[in-house]
């Protein structure tokens, strides 16, 4: 199985999205801090996922997620999380 996941820094608020096919270890590697980008924002809550038979299919909704329209289209799914 293949995930896209967004992630929300309990510190300041920050986003991030991602794809992974082992979404349990790879919340687990942000929160430890072994991402680059995601080290300085710690800790993390998983807010929102996706599961994906096909890698590829995945990592196509990841890129639209970090589009405009993708985080927009976000931002409205989870308009009760987001006040």
């Amino acid at each position: 199985m293949n995930y896209v996941y967004l992630i929300v820094s309990e510190r300041d608020y920050s986003w991030y999205v991602g794809s992974t096919n082992n979404l349990k270890r790879r919340i687990i590697e942000h929160n430890r801090g072994d991402s680059r980008y995601t080290n300085q924002h710690r800790p993390y809550k998983l807010v929102y996922h996706e599961a994906y038979l096909n890698r590829m299919d995945a990592e196509g909704r990841e890129k639209y997620f970090k589009s405009g329209p993708g985080r927009a289209r976000l931002k409205e799914q989870l308009k009760n999380h987001f006040k």
